[in-house]
């Protein structure tokens, strides 16, 4: 049978993300069969529809990686974009769809029917091989844990972590590599799975699981080298917090030496208490930037969004991997449940004590289901059970609205070039392009450091 794998985010904010995702979907498919992605940061709709007339898919999987931007103040929403996809798909195709990805498992009915997909598949891509083979032998994919479909009226159901092999299935030749080379030299890769943290706004349990499943360190750095070999200048460790496991982390940095690793890499990390020598450990195999997913520096807010850390954890983290030499950077969410001028300012005033970074500021939190903002949000009256949350909604604190948030943020940092407030708007965009075009590569805001 011959697959074709589809890729439809455009979205290349802050950077564009390879679709590694597909390469672990693609490596599920026994390779009885044909396998071919096609990236839609690389390939035109009508570029697209040569290969569905020309290749002629039996099946065809689109992995849905974003509902929206996640940002209130320019809010995007993508879904609108994935159904036109899906629309051209079955006016050039008679190919069987199946949708996936992180998006759709967060909210897989909703998704599913405005897509139209034949089939759906809920949680990791893995599954999408257990269903090529079901369509093949004519078996039905519904048995298949987490795969649902339009017509199936039984209730959804979310299947346990996949607990299988991780086995990627990276081409170094493949044609969409040469745009990620050439837009920043960035790749990326995964050392494990399932997140342990339990912030309330965060979807990442649900999809993966809060139990982690790591993958062996040589195998980490074996994937890290080819990337290297097929002209990545730097890679990015997509796991929710690199760090969530200490010694695993450690491992992999040692794995990556042994294997003679030697570009530079970056990875989120969480801003808790960490041994003394553990940054410039990994500064030492290769580790450049450090992107602190630390939220808030308010306490009581921290405690709110049930952070592993605290105000002076995320001061000595800092300290630790500016000793080390690395490139730091800060995430802070504002609008959490209590919030207010008072924890704002109390934020900015800690944040104003960070030196030597660069930091990002989101205002409003995205109301997700199968998340605690989701059941503090229906418990405060700001949503009903009928809510539709396809179309991003955001959490209003009691004390203080958005609008007030982003005046005293903007007062503060606003004009400051080490900090961005929102996406970045057309002028940082084009500021990007034009440093990837002169051949700078990975994040870049380590130049805007100060």
């Amino acid at each position: 049978m011959r697959i074709l794998l589809v890729s439809p985010n455009t979205l290349t904010v802050p950077y564009p993300v390879y679709p590694l995702g597909l390469d672990y979907v693609a490596a599920s498919v026994s390779h009885a069969h044909e396998v071919q992605i096609a990236d839609l940061n690389t390939l035109s709709l009508l570029e697209l529809e040569k290969i569905l007339t020309s290749f002629c898919p039996d099946i065809i999987g689109l992995s849905c990686r974003n509902i929206d931007n996640i940002d209130a103040s320019d809010s995007r929403f993508f879904i609108q974009d994935y159904a036109a996809v899906v629309s051209l798909m079955r006016s050039h195709s008679k190919a069987t769809i199946v949708i996936g990805g992180s998006a759709f498992t967060i909210m897989p009915r909703e998704i599913l029917s405005i897509l139209g997909a034949d089939y759906g598949i809920i949680g990791e891509g893995e599954r999408f091989g257990l269903l090529v083979e079901a369509i093949k032998e004519e078996r039905d994919p519904l048995q298949i844990p987490g795969v649902i479909s339009a017509s199936s009226e039984i209730e959804t159901i979310i299947p346990a972590p996949w607990d299988g092999p991780i086995v990627r299935d990276f081409h170094r030749n493949a044609t969409h590599n040469s745009f990620y080379l050439t837009q920043g030299g960035m790749l990326n890769l995964q050392s494990k799975r399932g997140c342990c943290f339990n912030c309330i706004y965060c979807s990442y349990p649900h999809i993966e699981g809060g139990k982690h499943r790591l993958v062996a360190p040589d195998e980490v750095a074996r994937t890290a080298l080819e990337l290297q070999d097929a002209g990545a200048k730097y890679f990015f460790i997509t796991d929710s917090a690199f760090n969530s496991d200490i010694k695993h982390s450690l491992a992999v940095a040692k794995a990556f030496k042994a294997a003679g690793v030697s570009i530079p890499w970056g990875s989120f990390f969480a801003p808790m208490k960490l041994p003394e020598s553990y940054f410039s450990t990994l500064a030492s195999a290769g580790l450049a930037h450090v992107e602190f997913g630390t939220e808030s520096m308010a306490e009581s807010v921290l405690k709110t969004y049930r952070k592993p850390f605290g105000v002076s954890d995320v001061f000595t983290a800092h300290r630790q991997a500016i000793d080390a030499g690395l490139h730091v950077a800060h995430y802070f969410l504002f609008g959490s449940p209590g919030e207010s001028a008072a924890t704002v300012t109390e934020s900015l005033d800690n944040i104003d004590r960070l030196n030597k970074t660069f930091c990002f500021f989101y205002i409003g939190i995205r109301i997700l289901p199968q998340t605690a903002m989701y059941d503090i949000a229906l418990r405060e009256g700001k949503i009903t059970t009928s809510t539709n949350l396809l179309k991003p909604i955001f959490y209003e604190a009691d004390d203080i609205d958005r609008h007030t948030i982003e005046e005293l943020v903007r007062a503060r940092v606003g004009k400051r070039i080490n900090c961005l407030v929102g996406s970045s708007g057309p002028d940082e965009i084009r500021a990007v392009n034009k440093m990837y075009s002169r051949g700078h590569t990975g994040p870049l805001w380590e130049h805007l450091i100060r």
